[in-house]
């Protein structure tokens, strides 16, 4: 097809605002699916995202729109026909950012999503920002119109006012029942550009996902930029160096589509008989062994991973099994990492890095459904920053890794700038909550009279857990959060240790600040006392500061009545017995393990009040 005839798009938003309706609504309007096979929710194909109503991977779609051809009136004429539309549905929840910004790559313009009853939201501004630092066409779009409470003209001040998107150009749909769909298809060939490129140079195709099928090994996903690439082609993975023949390519729509030739500016599959995930990398370029391009492309800047937790392997899974169900997943999602790690108590087990706790609860579950593997997950926890006295800064992922701390200088703590929008009448909530969080306050701004803009800065440490659900609750369920990473600081900070029965537990150790340490102590005793089920003798749990227990409490032990069938006789004949029982209590204690159930390492996480 004639480059000038295509589009590549996305559509951004915060979540929950209509992204795949609006998608579901694109396909069934081209053709690319039938009234019968409509569906809500069509181009999230994994059973997780159905069920949380969510979008977890970017997905994409090529559709065939039939032009009818511009307005006479308009200053610049585009032909009628047919144009080929690339689609690409990204999420909208703040942790699969990292999905985001890949798709933005691939695409020369958004559809800014906006709904007309919440309006500008965090997620909304993170995206927008992210879309024009990458300098693309921004089409906003104000959907939900047919709802009762809908204000769309106050949504589209509202865009010209904090994104200088004009008002006038906004357009008013609802993906729901189709309003507005067919003036969206055609500000896409009218506003979007088509992509540059040149067919007969030679070709640079970028890897942008990739995922692993069982019978034809590694599946690319590809945008193609300069040149031609043909099924039979010798190409060369530029980052690996590495050739492969291709074996099938294809675009979506949205079920896989074999073409002979992917041109300028297309977006599909490249199958080339790659068997191990260790030769694709994300942001790879593709290009031909005999006809190299000059140079690869500068393809993604790597994510910053800000949680840390450790994954073992449960029971009826080997540590083999559960990494190359790791490899595999990280593959599709090179958001997370993973190392190896020992543990005295939980064996080989891998040390995972997550953009958020959502995102690490998402990679749990696909583990276990995709590879059918059983995992046994410690508490999450953030990097730290250490500087030792020699001046040499580390970088630390578990508490267990903190040196001892006649070697440690200072601590420094990761900061995040969050962006929090919220009604106006709860403002007051909102900067008590963020205080008690050890917030900074920096700035408030007011998007119209009834809703504001308040900027602080926080350790993430305190913003990972529940914060948002706290935020949440002081606010309704009205507010909304976006934060960013902006560096480290030092604080007063120190590492609190749990003792199971004398016995330090590094999985349940965390880093925190000295003001909150024995508050922070005494509530995971608390939960774990009640976590942790009695033995045949007590247990004492103990929160400790290097050598200094500042909270305590007991497991009592399970009482065998060893006196039951003495009856009668002199009372020294119950005593033998009693100490004899405490005798074998004592040796127990000495050499038994205190047998520790999952539940207990996430009781970490809750910070909630009693």
């Amino acid at each position: 097809m004639n480059i000038a005839r295509i589009r590549n798009f996305s559509i951004i938003a915060h979540i929950d605002h209509g992204k795949s309706t609006l998608a579901d609504r694109l396909l069934l309007r081209c053709g690319a699916i039938t009234q019968r096979e409509f569906r809500n929710q069509i181009l999230d194909d994994m059973d997780l995202e159905r069920e949380m109503g969510i979008t977890i991977k970017a997905n994409r779609c090529t559709l065939k729109y039939d032009y009818p051809g511009s307005d006479p009136k308009a200053k610049v004429q585009f032909p009628a026909g047919e144009y080929m539309l690339n689609l690409i549905d990204t999420p909208g929840h703040v942790d699969f950012h990292y999905e985001v910004s890949r798709a933005l790559a691939a695409c020369e313009g958004v559809l800014l999503l906006v709904d007309a009853v919440q309006g500008i939201q965090a997620q909304t501004l993170a995206n927008a920002y992210k879309a024009i630092d990458a300098k693309l066409t921004i089409i906003p779009v104000v959907n939900k119109i047919d709802l009762p409470a809908a204000r769309a003209e106050d949504i589209a001040l509202e865009l010209e006012h904090v994104l200088a998107q004009p008002a006038d150009e906004a357009i008013f749909a609802s993906a729901k029942t189709g309003i507005g769909v067919d003036d969206i298809l055609k500000a896409i060939v009218e506003r979007i550009p088509a992509p540059a490129g040149e067919a007969d140079r030679p070709l640079k195709a970028m890897i942008y996902d990739a995922k692993v099928d069982t019978h034809r090994g590694v599946v690319s996903h590809v945008r193609v930029v300069d040149g031609i690439l043909n099924k039979g082609d010798k190409i060369k993975l530029m980052a690996a160096q590495r050739t492969y023949m291709v074996t099938d390519i294809g675009v979506f729509g949205p079920k896989m589509q074999s073409r002979l030739l992917l041109e300028p500016g297309q977006v599909g599959y490249v199958f080339a008989g790659i068997k191990t995930i260790h030769d694709i990398h994300i942001g790879d370029t593709i290009t031909i062994e005999s006809n190299p391009c000059d140079e690869a492309m500068p393809g993604y800047q790597p994510p910053q991973q800000m949680v840390f937790c450790d994954f073992y392997p449960g029971p009826g899974t080997t540590s083999p099994e559960l990494r190359e169900a790791m490899e595999q997943l990280w593959l599709n999602d090179s958001s997370f990492n993973f190392t190896p790690v020992g543990s005295a108590a939980l064996g080989t087990g891998f040390r995972c890095g997550f953009l958020g706790l959502l995102h690490m609860k998402i990679i749990q579950e696909r583990l276990e459904r995709e590879s059918e593997v059983d995992v046994l997950q410690t508490a999450p926890t953030v990097g730290f920053e250490v500087m030792l006295r020699g001046g040499k800064i580390e970088l630390i992922e578990s508490p267990a890794d903190l040196p001892s701390g006649d070697k440690v200088e200072e601590i420094r703590e990761p900061y995040v700038k969050s962006e929090i929008i919220t009604p106006s009448k709860y403002i007051g909530a909102v900067m008590s909550l963020s205080e008690d969080r050890r917030g900074i306050y920096k700035k408030t701004e007011y998007l119209s009279p009834e809703r504001a803009l308040m900027i602080y800065e926080f350790p993430l440490a305190e913003v990972i857990y529940d914060y948002f659900d706290r935020l949440k609750s002081v606010t309704s369920g009205y507010a909304t959060m976006d934060y960013e990473l902006t560096g480290f600081r030092k604080d007063d900070l120190v590492k609190l240790d749990i003792l199971v029965n004398g016995v330090v537990v590094d999985a349940l150790s965390i880093i925190v600040h000295r003001s909150r340490a024995e508050y922070r102590g005494r509530k995971m005793l608390t939960k774990l006392r009640k976590e942790i089920d009695r033995h045949l003798f007590e247990v004492p749990l103990q929160a400790a500061i290097g050598g200094k227990i500042i909270a305590r409490e007991t497991i009592k032990a399970l009482r065998k009545d060893v006196t039951a069938k003495c009856y009668g006789g002199d009372v020294s004949r119950k005593r033998k017995l009693l100490e004899k029982q405490k005798e074998g209590k004592k040796r127990m204690k000495q050499v038994a393990n205190v047998t520790i159930p999952q539940s207990a390492f996430m009781a970490v996480l809750d910070t909630s009040e009693e």
